[in-house]
């Protein structure tokens, strides 16, 4: 449930602080006192959309901060999905509002995004409002009530991993039908690539291998004169002598006193190794100097490689692997629609297939809204019949239509009002007053089905007064015993039942506009009640009404303990 709100710079609230507590929370105020800004602010961190005109006026940022304690089962499991450990069993919700735009959001400490805010909000809190009068005015959205009284997300699930198969096949149908010529040129242009592909017999590594190669042709006389240089400082010249030859007279000197100077045999040994390793250096520049003389059009051969392989990189990929896949795919497809007729016959007989399946799960789907539907009209009736609506006829309209995400069901609530009336759309027949009620006995029926722990019902009590305003006061009071209700109220007789009432009042200082919640005490209530009962004066007789109804409440609470 929700234990602590706080909010701070959002529209006429500069800084306040609201410990809600379990059962029934009431709050009230003068119209224009600021109850819709709590609606705002918990919406903030409930992750809606927010705008920069809710931050105050004058102010850089706003912040909001909720607390929630004992979440459900359901918004532990979300929560640990994202990474967010819980302390002590509460979650702890900020959101930093900037005029720039740039907010912040964090749970539990940890910095989170307002995606993730509205995916674990919706199993924290459910705000009933005026934005659930217009989803129950949307006819799309009647067949989730019907879904979730019935516990048929396990089926739907299942329906739709169907449905999204059958998609599939009916896409890839849909991309196969060329018409012939466009077959035709499509073939055409893929046998080309194909070819020019094919006939370049392109190899992994060989455009590095080519670079290599040109660089040393560009480089050939360089080479052949270092190598030629080389080889005549270790052969010699006809002028000269080279270090084999200069190593191998040091030999011959050392083996005339090799065997009267044993210091001198080590040393000979040593440097004939010298003149076998010289030989061998020369032999291999003779090689490396051969390897080099190459004929004088390799290099221009190398250039039209590389070339080819830079004009077919332009079209088929930057990179030989690239392009050999691009040449894997283009095979690939060209034998597709070579087998066109043959593929097409085999992809229509998985997609006929697939459609009979998901229609099969659809219509299964389909027999168990039925009868859920029968027992949703029926308790939702009940409950209507209850706020003072005795008249009421309510019919789940369920018709066939094509296959969607939803199945192959069209639902949509019909209700009438009066006597000997035809049901009709809710958006043509019910007054405010009206789906106010139908609201909140949907969601009494839908209650046991949600796994939150705080309702709030902001203004329910739009267009209605008297008996009414007093039943739907006590389901109100009915709900709160197994979850936390918040409630925004204009009835007197709805605020007398709440277990903690909350007065937000306004006041202008300094050309400022200030706005305080405070929870009442029993004559700090009874002042309320007055209030909204009998207006800007209060008189003797609303004081006395006002404490006949506090006096109604405890009575009634009484009534209720074992």
């Amino acid at each position: 449930m929700l234990s602590n709100l706080y909010i701070e710079n959002i529209a006429v609230i500069e800084k306040t602080t609201i410990d809600f507590r379990k059962g029934l929370n009431v709050l009230t105020g003068e119209t224009g006192a600021g109850k819709s800004i709590i609606i705002d602010a918990i919406n903030a961190i409930l992750g809606s959309r927010t705008s920069k005109d809710l931050i105050r006026s004058g102010c850089e940022t706003a912040f909001v901060s909720a607390e929630f304690v004992e979440p459900s089962e359901q918004a532990v499991t979300v929560l640990t999905e994202y990474g967010f450990d819980l302390e002590d069993d509460t979650v702890l919700i900020q959101r930093e509002l900037n005029v720039s735009g740039k907010g912040r959001c964090r749970i539990n400490g940890r910095p989170t995004t307002v995606s993730v805010l509205k995916a674990v909000g919706v199993y924290l809190m459910n705000i009933h409002g005026q934005h659930e009068s217009y989803e129950l005015m949307s006819p799309e959205r009647h067949i989730h009530y019907i879904d979730k009284l019935g516990t048929l997300t396990e089926d739907l699930a299942a329906y739709q991993q169907t449905y999204r198969h059958y998609q599939s096949l009916k896409q890839q149908l849909d991309q196969a039908a060329y018409d012939e010529a466009e077959r035709e040129r499509r073939l055409d242009l893929l046998q080309y690539q194909v070819d020019e592909l094919e006939a370049a017999a392109l190899t992994v590594g060989e455009d590095e291998e080519l670079s290599e190669q040109r660089t040393l042709l560009e480089n050939r006389e360089r080479i052949a004169s270092a190598l030629n240089e080389a080889k005549e400082w270790l052969n010699g010249s006809e002028e000269s002598d080279g270090a084999v030859q200069l190593t191998e007279s040091a030999v011959t000197s050392l083996s005339d006193i090799s065997s009267v100077y044993s210091e001198a045999d080590r040393l000979l040994e040593r440097l004939q190794s010298v003149v076998y390793e010289l030989e061998d250096c020369c032999s291999e520049l003779t090689d490396l100097t051969e390897s080099t003389e190459g004929e004088e059009n390799s290099l221009e051969a190398i250039e039209d490689r590389l070339d080819l392989i830079h004009r077919l990189g332009r079209k088929y990929g930057p990179s030989i692997e690239e392009m050999l896949t691009f040449l894997d795919k283009a095979r690939q497809e060209r034998d597709y629609l070579e087998k066109y007729e043959e593929n097409r016959t085999a992809l229509t007989e998985a997609c006929q297939q697939a459609y009979r399946q998901a229609m099969q799960s659809a219509k299964a789907l389909s027999d168990k809204r039925r009868t859920t539907a029968r027992q949703f009209a029926a308790a939702v009736k009940e409950e209507m019949t209850f706020l003072d609506m005795p008249h009421v006829t309510l019919v789940v309209q369920q018709e066939n239509c094509p296959l969607n995400q939803h199945g192959c069901d069209a639902v949509e609530l019909l209700i009438s009002t009066n006597p000997g009336e035809a049901p009709k759309p809710v958006a043509k027949i019910a007054s405010g007053g009206e789906l106010s009620r139908m609201m909140l006995a949907i969601k009494n029926v839908l209650a046991d089905k949600d796994d939150i722990d705080t309702l709030i019902f902001d203004e329910v009590d739009t267009g209605i007064s008297g008996s009414a305003a007093e039943k739907v006061g006590r389901k109100l009071k009915e709900v709160s015993h197994s979850r936390q209700v918040l409630c925004v109220t204009h009835q007197a007789q709805i605020a007398a039942l709440a277990d903690v009432h909350f007065k937000i009042a306004k006041t202008v200082t300094d050309g400022k506009t200030y706005t305080a919640v405070t929870p009442l005490d029993h004559d700090g209530r009874r002042q309320e009640l007055a209030r909204i009962i009998g207006g800007v004066e209060i008189t003797k007789a609303t004081l006395e009404y006002a404490e006949e109804l506090l006096r109604q409440r405890d009575e009634s609470q009484q009534g209720e303990q074992p």
